[in-house]
């Protein structure tokens, strides 16, 4: 056979570890030969003298039926064995087998490769005596400057074994080990010409030595590039989805993670049932070169329709996904939007499972495509809920909250929500309706009632609240960008009220307050419970007013804003501002529970909840009509634990204007325990330049961040 200047190996689809397994050549050629023919040789024992000493059976009948195999037998028995002795009485016969013996003789044997013999095994050698174990060297040559000496290290048996072993053989099947394992990693970055050999030497003193030694070969390249696809809109859509270029090296980590791109663009450029198909590398050694060919199955262009679905268990309908859905029918399809369903789905909490697939509809869809139904498959999960959390601060006690929901009571997505505070200082109850998805993506519709006691260093009120409002806010699967909130609420409140601070002279009156509440949210950070960079803005809103008697409105504002710097991979700066105000009416016509206050784990800490900003002559907070805060921490994060330094700032006013005087610093260190849904808080701080009747620090324990 005549061979070309061109060698070819083909490289097949499993290019996972390397992306050519070539055949082994034959070592030499093998030719059969025939045996001679073996010599005539005469019988052992001839036919006649065979027949003749066969035994004779006498006097029968060759036609009569055979005897019992009994009467047989006590014909074979030796005479002692039926008389027993002279005296003719019966032989006695072997004892009988004890029965744990007879067990033991019923058991199976042991497998020949179970049974092993110590090489110390003799007359006196102890048989619990422990083998010694050998010891060997590793020598690893040739990888230059291939780059794979250390990922080799890093994956090799024989490294990992420490240079011990039991046997002698089983330090050579490490060492074959690491010879696959080394032409693995060279065939993954190219070197298809790469070979390896291991070898084990005995040095003087017994120690062996294994040597892995390689020879790399030359690295080959990609040639040229084929694709072999029908048309797709726009023309070259495979091509453009395949990051190879001609002149790179064959990585397989790079023609797979191309290969994948390919499977990832398409269904979302309009083809739904693309499928890429088994690569083909030819390989020249001539020019150290791999044309490489790539077949797809691009199938129907496709444009979306409708959603139906199915399920054994189902908590809504398809027209309730219809107003989830981002996507219009007669677009072109797009995967995004799919996953986009799918985690919208997924985020309603109602399914412990739910797929969403693409189905072929075989009708003519716009601009030559077929549409595309999708089909969700789904089980409804439980629909009822536990939620708690508890914390303590210094001024503001224990406080523990606990909610029991029904998320899908009125489909779909109807949830009833009842709450309960516990606390040294806060008692409530409340419930809540609160429709999601309400007819519209991501809308919410929320109305309750709840009735509140507090009592505080600064007031004692009881509440009760009718409150309605649309929101659209951020969760722990889609932490939106933009949120907004707005709404309408009453409260009646009984509150104790200081008549004048210099005299701490007490009443209790009764407020009926109407507000029209307004926030609007932005969100750069990139986590919502945990975030590390980016910043957030809030802005809130309330024009309220007393609704007994004449009208007396006046507006209640704040506005937060909190940044976030990693400075390293452990280490994030993050900062803080809050700047409120009340405007238009006196501070004494004010219910208590509805100034500003400033003190407290979300605030400024090192002092008691609500404990800045005006007091009476007992010196408790009375409470102001303006605010600012400001809190720097530099948050340290070492696996599942961190620890925080901050220092935080703030004042109440009793002007409507924020005054920036007299501000009240506080600093102190926390500790940060990292769970799946947050991280467990606790922080300890003092106040600088300590006032009478505050404390000399203060604790607070709570879930995420306190920023």
């Amino acid at each position: 056979m005549t061979m070309t200047g061109r060698q070819a190996h083909h490289v097949g689809r499993m290019l996972c570890l390397f992306l050519l397994t070539a055949s082994p050549l034959p070592l030499m050629a093998q030719t059969a030969i025939s045996p001679p023919p073996a010599e005539a040789e005469e019988p052992i024992l001839p036919d006649d003298q065979f027949e003749a000493r066969l035994p004779g059976v006498e006097g029968s009948d060759p036609d009569a039926p055979l005897p019992s195999i009994d009467s047989w037998i006590d014909q074979q028995m030796p005479e002692q064995a039926v008389d027993g002795g002279s005296n003719g009485e019966p032989a006695e016969l072997p004892p009988a087998v004890e029965p744990a013996q007879e067990q033991e003789l019923a058991q199976p044997l042991p497998p020949l490769d179970s049974v092993t013999v110590p090489a110390n095994a003799g007359p006196d050698a102890d048989p619990d005596a422990k083998l010694p174990q050998v010891r060997y060297a590793t020598s690893i040559e040739g990888f230059g400057k291939t780059g794979l000496e250390d990922e080799f290290r890093a994956e090799s048996v024989l490294l990992d074994g420490d240079g011990k072993a039991d046997t002698a053989a089983m330090v050579q099947q490490r060492a074959q080990e690491d010879e696959k394992l080394a032409v693995r990693l060279f065939y993954s970055q190219g070197y298809y010409d790469a070979t390896a050999l291991a070898s084990l030497d005995q040095a003087g003193d017994g120690t062996l030595k294994a040597i892995i030694s390689v020879t790399p070969g030359k690295r080959y390249k990609i040639g040229a590039i084929v694709i072999n696809a029908g048309p797709t809109v726009p023309p070259g859509l495979v091509r453009d989805s395949l990051p190879l270029k001609t002149g790179d090296y064959i990585v397989a980590a790079n023609v797979e993670s191309a290969e994948a791109n390919v499977g990832l663009k398409l269904p979302e450029q309009g083809y739904p049932f693309a499928q890429v198909g088994q690569r083909d590398i030819l390989l020249d050694p001539a020019t150290t070169a791999g044309d490489y060919t790539l077949p797809v199955d691009v199938g129907p262009r496709g444009a979306f329709r409708k959603i139906t679905t199915s399920g054994e268990k189902q908590a809504f309908g398809a027209d309730h996904m219809e107003v989830i859905k981002r996507y219009k029918p007669g677009a072109i399809y797009d995967s995004r939007q799919v996953d986009d369903l799918r985690k919208a789905l997924v985020a309603t909490g109602l399914f412990s499972s739910v797929a969403v697939d693409p189905v072929r509809t075989g009708e003519p869809g716009p601009d030559g495509t077929e549409y595309i139904d999708l089909h969700v498959e789904q089980q409804a999960g439980p629909p009822r809920t536990l939620a708690g959390e508890a914390g303590y601060g210094t001024g503001q006690g224990f406080r523990a909250e606990g909610t029991w929901t029904h998320r899908n009571l009125f489909p779909p997505e109807g949830a009833l929500i009842l709450g309960v505070i516990a606390g040294t200082q806060e008692q409530g109850a409340s419930a809540t309706f609160r429709r999601s998805n309400a007819g519209k993506r991501d809308k919410t519709f929320q109305t309750g009632i709840t009735l509140n006691h507090q009592n505080y260093d600064a007031y004692e009120a009881f509440t009760a609240g009718l409150n309605v409002g649309w929101s659209r806010q951020s969760t722990p699967i889609f932490q939106k960008r933009w949120t907004y909130s707005y709404g309408a609420e009453i409260l009646l409140t009984n509150e104790q009220v200081v008549v004048d601070p210099a005299t701490a002279d007490k009443t209790r009156r009764t407020y009926f307050i109407g507000g029209l509440p307004l926030q609007i949210g932005y969100d750069r950070s990139n986590d919502l419970l945990n975030p590390t960079k980016g910043f957030r803005a809030n802005l809130r809103a309330e024009p309220e007013g007393s609704l007994q008697g004449s009208f007396s409105p006046y507006i209640r504002a704040t506005f937060d804003l909190s940044g976030y710097y990693p400075v390293s991979d452990s280490l994030v700066i993050a900062a803080r501002t809050r700047l409120g105000t009340i405007s238009g009416v006196d501070r004494d016509d004010i219910a208590p529970s509805r100034r500003v206050y400033a003190g407290g784990g979300g605030s400024v800490r090192g002092f008691g909840y609500q404990e800045l900003g005006p007091k009476d002559v007992n010196n408790d907070p009375i409470g102001g009509r303006s605010v600012n805060e400001f809190a720097v921490e530099g948050r340290y994060r070492f696996g599942n634990y961190g620890v925080v330094a901050f220092v935080d700032a703030g004042q109440v006013y009793e002007s409507s204007i924020p005054k920036f005087s007299d501000m009240r610093y506080g600093v102190g260190l926390g500790g940060r325990f990292y769970t799946n849904f947050g991280p467990f808080r606790a922080d300890i701080a003092m106040p600088i330049n300590r006032q009478p009747g505050e404390s000399k620090f203060a604790v607070y324990i709570g879930i995420g961040q306190a920023f």
